[in-house]
């Protein structure tokens, strides 16, 4: 009788579906329909005829049919709406749109609002957006109360992957800000800005202003609605050279007082010192590109712009930190090992964090017989740039000393022969090189080589495609460098052309500097660094480049929801063994703040970046006592070895 009072919910799940049929004469159209089960079992049902191989369709969209007050809707609420703005009905249930205008039309209905524009992303803030965004409003509000006259101005350093257009919007929306102007160092970040604007339902009615083709003109913009205008310091802050006064066609962002400006990829135009290094070895007119000709400027003081108020968003703004420019109050910090500490942590479904692959250092110790014709430096290490010289361009580059680097070849793949001898000694303890070891192998289909030249990019390609490089034909070789391979993010088509079908293809992109920010690779798996790089900003930052998360939705088909991780680790391979352990030493202190103790740093660090170095003969792990070793003393790769015998053995059985 007592079960009459605590009857069971039923476990019906409201459900808008669509899917597509793979014959030929369907494509183009989607069906829309309703279910209380799961999009699986009903669009089974009308494909009742068991068949060999793969279902004839694909499930593209399942959304839930309920709205946030619990009333619920169905497919006829959605077909009603998409014939409404327009889409052709073409019979039933079919109707000749995309996935992505299926779901605007679920979130319309579901809302209750007319979705004009379209947006299909709804996905809310991570926590530690909302501590950002929480912490900025905080000050901005603190600011205003006790210095009016000065705009506020507030840091992000957070890490890539942290979704800072995104969160920026955010704060703009619960600012009440209308008027908010993004200028950056790097214009290939434009896509990230322009997309959350435009798609996501947060931001109706936001405009998105900029110069590229294609693009909303400033004249063109409706001022009575809010705008996000995106340039570069480049172009907006740049002087006319004729003149030496501000360009006539950008006078009006002289003249707007903005909301609030937003400085983004700041630790380039922060630090003009570091911008040969930054840049160096590309082409003049990238170098001038970068470094920002015709402006004088950069402190937010001296910038011919009035604002309400500043945020400024790097991932290594460690000298801006250093210099005292930003207190505390005006910091929000977000690093490599906070999100990683996060993933490890996260106890709900759906981790947020769960495809941001894990970071793995491998350092080698090459061989005398390979290293020798390159040691020098403060302390008589290898140098990478000597050793990776070369001379000419195009087809007529060729390395200065080819045959050691020839060898290098050899060994990580390898097959250097004096290598190869201890490895069979070794057995199954052989250090796992690159190129040789099976579990690396399949792995690291996608490759960045870093190297110190436009001409050491043009050798190494002609140097691959040799005959006894036979082994390297099966990847597609990419030069991004040189004037021939564009500015910026135009140098991105080339490398995504040679992947292809990247869960198929094989490819090794060499750049000495393209590439390395601002743009988004998922297929790099491994980065390989073979030059010099005397900071962790631009160590660091050309490394984060193959953390980019790589997954597959909707892998079978038939769950649109679901996700694939194709990318659970990635790799950072570095041979200047002395070099890497410095930055891991000096990246790792200067990120942490709120701890003193360098060794614990150090430690944290490494517990979600493992270090694992081969010192000619094994493969070990490093812990934190011995990167601090040689950072602090500058010790030698050779007698640091000591140091690793009590380090944890790696197995690599």
């Amino acid at each position: 009788m007592i079960k009459e009072f605590f009857p069971p919910r039923p476990e019906s799940r409201p459900t808008i579906y669509a899917y597509e049929d793979t014959n030929p004469q369907y494509a183009g159209l989607l069906k829309i329909g309703y279910t209380t089960t799961d999009a699986q079992s009903r669009v089974a049902q009308q494909y009742p005829t068991l068949r060999p191989g793969k279902p004839p369709y694909r499930i593209v969209l399942e959304e839930s049919a309920m709205r946030g007050d619990g009333s619920g809707f169905t497919d006829h609420d959605v077909h009603r709406y998409l014939r409404m703005i327009g889409i052709k009905n073409a019979k039933g249930e079919w109707f000749r749109c995309a996935a992505e205008q299926v779901k605007a039309a679920v979130i319309a209905v579901r809302t209750g609002q007319l979705n004009e524009e379209n947006r299909s992303l709804d996905f809310k803030m991570r926590p530690e957006q909302e501590a950002a965004v929480e912490k900025t409003i905080d000050y901005f509000k603190s600011c205003r109360k006790e210095n009016k006259s000065r705009p506020p101005h507030f840091l992000w350093n957070a890490k890539m992957r942290f979704g800072k257009t995104f969160a920026a919007y955010q704060l703009a929306k619960r600012m009440g800000w209308r008027k908010v102007l993004v200028l950056t160092f790097k214009p290939a970040v434009q896509s990230a800005w322009e997309e959350d604007l435009k798609c996501h339902v947060d931001f109706p009615g936001w405009q998105f202003i900029s110069k590229k083709i294609g693009g909303l003109p400033y004249n063109d913009a409706d001022k009575k609605k809010p705008f996000v205008c995106f340039g570069s310091f480049q172009d907006y802050l740049g002087k006319n050279p004729s003149t030496g006064g501000i360009k006539t066609k950008n006078e009006w962002v002289h003249t707007t007082n903005w909301d609030c400006v937003i400085l983004d990829e700041y630790h380039y135009g922060a630090w003009r010192e570091n911008a040969k290094e930054l840049f160096e070895a590309e082409d003049e007119k990238e170098v001038e590109f970068g470094k920002g000709e015709g402006i004088d400027i950069y402190d937010e003081d001296s910038l011919p712009i009035t604002t309400n108020g500043y945020l400024y968003l790097s991932g290594t703004p460690f000298r801006a930190i250093a210099s005292g420019e930003f207190i505390e109050e005006q910091i929000f910090n977000w690093t490599y090992s906070d999100e990683q500490r996060a993933k490890q942590d996260w106890k709900g479904e759906k981790n947020p964090y769960a495809a941001l692959p894990r970071m793995v250092m491998m350092t080698y110790q090459l061989p005398d017989a390979i290293r020798e014709i390159a040691m020098q430096g403060q302390y008589d290490e290898f140098d990478l740039n000597v050793f990776f010289s070369a001379e000419g361009l195009g087809d007529k580059a060729k390395f200065k000393y080819e045959n050691d680097v020839q060898k290098w070849l050899d060994l990580i793949r390898g097959s250097f022969m004096p290598t190869s001898v201890d490895n069979l000694k070794l057995g199954a303890q052989k250090p796992p090189m690159p190129f040789s070891d099976v579990r690396l192998l399949s792995v690291l289909s996608h490759t960045f080589w870093f190297l110190p030249s436009v001409a050491s990019c043009h050798a190494m390609s002609n140097l691959l495609k040799k005959k006894q490089n036979n082994f390297y034909h099966d990847y597609a070789v990419v030069v991004a460098a040189g004037s021939a391979a564009g500015i910026g993010a135009a140098a991105l088509p080339p490398v995504q052309e040679a992947m292809d079908e990247p869960l198929k293809s094989k490819t090794i992109t060499l750049s000495c500097g393209k590439l390395t920010t601002g743009v988004t690779v998922r297929p790099w798996t491994g980065i390989f660094m073979l030059r010099n790089s005397s900071t962790p900003e631009t160590y660091f930052q050309a490394a984060f480049r193959v953390q980019s998360p790589w997954t597959v939705k909707n892998p079978d088909g038939a769950t649109p929801n679901q996700e694939q991780i194709i990318k659970e680790e990635c790799y950072v391979f570095d041979f200047a063994p002395d070099r890497a352990l410095r930055q891991i030493a000096e990246y790792s202190c200067r990120l942490n703040v709120n701890e003193s103790n360098p060794e614990k740093k150090v430690e944290e660090f490494i517990s979600f970046l493992p270090v694992l170095a081969y010192d000619g003969s094994s493969m070990k792990q490093i812990d934190a006592a011995g990167i601090l070793d040689m950072a602090m003393s500058g010790t030698t790769a050779t007698l640091l070895a000591r140091r690793w015998e009590s380090a944890l053995l790696v197995n690599v059985a």
